[in-house]
């Protein structure tokens, strides 16, 4: 135990990270089972070690983070673990790569009946579905989902501002307004197209090179998450990447599921789950008109967020289809959106209609329909047309 303490000082007195404040601000910490979800190289370890930093002091003893993956775990319980922690006055156990360790969900409802002044918050591979899937825990637990950097928060990074972010309802009543104000402080178009090439992950902070660490942690995730949670063996993972590659080659890919299960050898079933697998590990998104949901046939996949597009597609990139990956992405945490039609066009929160980019002629602008454009300031002259970049503030 005494070595987990001096790890964790160290650990949380070498934090460099930013903190995610938003994430921070919106879990209730009155809750005695949390558990973080998010894809890989996203933060999640950073952001226990933060909520660490900010509430407790570093040579504390009520406050302890574990990493499951430390060997000790091969001989010593969990339970165990906890217990002796508890019985030495801790009062939050923060548990990183909690997917890896056998029977967790059953251990944590034990330390949750029997060690009733100990919170726990731990984190879990996106993969995971841990109220679903979980019945230990599923009444208990209090779930919530680390995303990447927004525009929003990308922007702060690189100008030191303190930029707020708005909802949907927000953006689409005072758009002119808060336009004007985040403009007099930055010109949003000088960071925008960097941060849809390198701006979703954290270790665009690092000097590392983005896409291939981009493209190893899309591998891992694959190789590890999906088919070591969905009990997949390794001989079909060639089929599983071999999906995504297609639906990145073709994006927005209009799904054709039996040429789908002919291009990569497998059943319309098979397919059909793997596509839920690549969603569930935040590589894809799949959008459904109003009112349908899995396991009915979704309409279009888009890769989950443009960086994925960058490293997938490398030679060429569509604009257009660059952009709408980034509208679906930012639009998907507080809000619902459906397909439309068969023309790339949006319904958000089962009112608002939406392209993304201007109609091929200016004049062909419907009054039906808002568009979402790649323009810095919203245009006077077209009040239906709302810059890109806005919608990277919605968190």
């Amino acid at each position: 135990m005494e070595a987990f303490y001096r790890t964790h000082k160290y650990l949380v007195t070498h934090l460099g990270t930013p903190v995610r404040r938003g994430l921070m601000d919106e879990v209730d910490w009155s809750q005695r089972l949390i558990g973080i979800k998010g894809c890989r190289e996203i933060g999640k370890t950073t952001f226990l070690l933060s909520y660490a930093r900010e509430y407790f002091a570093p040579d504390g003893r009520e406050c302890l983070y574990v990493n499951l993956n430390n060997f000790i775990f091969t001989e010593r319980t969990l339970t165990d673990f906890a217990g002796e922690f508890y019985a030495a006055g801790g009062k939050v156990l923060l548990i990183d790569q909690i997917f890896k360790y056998p029977n967790w969900s059953r251990e944590l409802r034990y330390c949750y009946d029997h060690y009733t002044n100990l919170r726990i918050v731990f984190t879990g591979s996106s993969v995971m579905r841990i109220k679903e899937e979980n019945h230990e825990v599923g009444d208990i637990v209090a779930p919530y989902y680390l995303r990447g950097f927004s525009f929003r928060e990308y922007l702060n990074l690189k100008t030191g501002l303190d930029l707020q972010p708005f909802s949907f309802d927000m953006l689409m009543r005072d758009r002119y307004l808060i336009a004007r104000d985040i403009c007099d402080q930055v010109n949003p178009g000088e960071y925008f197209h960097d941060y849809l090439h390198h701006g979703f992950y954290p270790f665009f902070l690092e000097k590392r090179n983005y896409s291939e660490n981009l493209l190893k942690m899309m591998n891992m995730t694959l190789e590890v998450d999906v088919l070591y949670i969905r009990q997949i063996e390794q001989r079909y993972l060639p089929k599983l990447r071999r999906l995504l590659y297609l639906i990145s080659q073709n994006e927005p890919c209009t799904l054709n599921i039996s040429q789908l299960s002919k291009d990569i050898g497998t059943s319309r079933a098979t397919v059909m789950n793997y596509l839920k697998y690549l969603k569930d590990a935040r590589m894809i998104t799949l959008l459904y008109p109003r009112g349908e949901e899995f396991p009915q046939k979704p309409v279009y996949a888009y890769l989950y967020n443009p960086n994925l597009l960058h490293v997938m597609n490398r030679q060429t990139q569509d604009e257009r289809t660059v952009n709408e990956a980034f509208f679906f992405n930012q639009l998907l945490k507080d809000n619902r959106v459906n397909a439309y039609d068969r023309h790339n066009s949006f319904l958000v929160n089962d009112r608002y209609l939406f392209r993304v980019s201007y109609p091929e002629a200016r004049w062909k602008v419907s009054p039906d329909f808002y568009y979402a454009v790649d323009e810095v300031e919203p245009p006077l002259d077209e009040p239906n047309c709302i810059p890109l970049w806005m919608f990277g503030f919605l968190y």
